[in-house]
């Protein structure tokens, strides 16, 4: 009765292997499907605790707070406040008008500037030169945002109020802030240095991946290097290049330390009805605003305040996020690589 109830060696062998072989693939599967519910189950726990610290400004200020300017005052008051006060509301207009006016110029220098050099890069220079400047890119991208601040308060600042800042400008202006070279000006010369280096990144990419018959048809009809470029390159690489460039509207939003050294602290409502001067206006954006205003945290209001402020940054960036899937996938419909 030998070998009864016993399988044979080769079977048993094949059998073992067939199980590892499936545990093998079976294993980085359920470890990626843990690691997705732990980073969706931080995500909702991150937005859930910011909205909760955030609640009591946002219940006692409501709509103020997208209405109204006045921070700098209100976080004084909070801060100054007797516990028996009551609630203080808040008014973010100024600060989200800074956040929005400094990042969307700034972003459409940086688009054209990354736009312009990856062009220059990719379809210009040499292969041995590019090469090297795609390192000094990649490498520029990398550099810690307080080194920008650093450059900007040693360079930016000075340079923006001697050009542009008279003495007439300061006296006719006193009344409503001191005019200086930390303002909106200077705060959109360094978010579009430090969006640029991502915008021209991950635009290399999508221009490399075009293919090289794409390029050759355009020649084929008679169509200049330039022309080739503009009707054929860019259009193929949009998609792409539209994901930086959102990818750097997220940096240019969420960006604090370099912004809060060159942007003058203060939460005005930038008013270009007047000219130039909207673009000297001293700003404080939400990013910037939870960093100058950390050393008053002590107080509850102060920080339920600051803790607003980073829940409608933590909505702006939900939302950069959703668009850019919605443009990229409403870009590929139209150009046929999706249903």
């Amino acid at each position: 009765m030998k070998g009864i109830g016993v399988l044979p060696v080769p079977f048993r062998m094949k059998r073992y292997f067939y199980m590892k072989l499936k545990l093998n693939d079976l294993v980085p599967g359920i470890i990626i499907r843990v690691l997705s519910f732990v980073a969706v189950i931080v995500m909702v726990f991150m937005f859930y605790f910011v909205f909760y610290k955030a609640s009591p400004v946002l219940v006692s200020s409501g709509l103020k707070i997208f209405t109204q300017t006045g921070f700098d005052k209100q976080i004084s008051d909070a801060f100054n406040a007797q516990n028996g006060d009551p609630a203080v509301t808040f008014g973010m207009l100024g600060l989200i008008g800074g956040t929005f006016f400094s990042t969307l110029i700034a972003l459409v220098i940086a688009s054209v500037l990354g736009i312009g050099a990856t062009m220059a890069i990719c379809e210009f220079m040499p292969a041995k030169l590019s090469i090297f400047v795609k390192a000094i890119v990649r490498l520029l991208a990398s550099i810690p945002s307080v080194v920008f601040g650093l450059i900007g308060t040693i360079t930016v600042v000075p340079f923006v109020e001697k050009t542009f800042v008279t003495v007439d400008m300061q006296i006719a202006y006193l009344e409503y802030f001191q005019m200086t070279g930390r303002n909106l000006l200077s705060s959109v010369i360094i978010l579009s240095f430090m969006i640029v280096p991502t915008i021209i990144s991950l635009s290399i990419d999508a221009v490399n991946s075009v293919p090289a018959s794409y390029r050759e048809v355009g020649y084929a009809f008679g169509m200049s290097h330039f022309r080739v470029i503009w009707k054929i390159v860019i259009p193929s690489a949009l998609s792409g290049i539209t994901a930086g460039i959102i990818l750097g509207a997220g940096r240019g939003i969420g960006e604090a330390i370099a912004v809060s050294m060159v942007c003058g602290g203060i939460g005005y409502l930038p008013d270009f009805t007047k000219g130039f001067v909207g673009f000297l206006t001293p700003i404080l954006p939400l990013s910037a605003a939870i960093i100058n205003k950390s050393e008053a945290m002590s107080v509850p209001a102060v920080e339920s305040a600051l803790f607003t402020c980073g829940a409608i940054l933590l909505v702006f960036s939900a939302i950069l996020s959703v668009s850019a899937k919605l443009v990229e996938k409403q870009i590929r419909k139209v150009k046929g690589h999706d249903e």
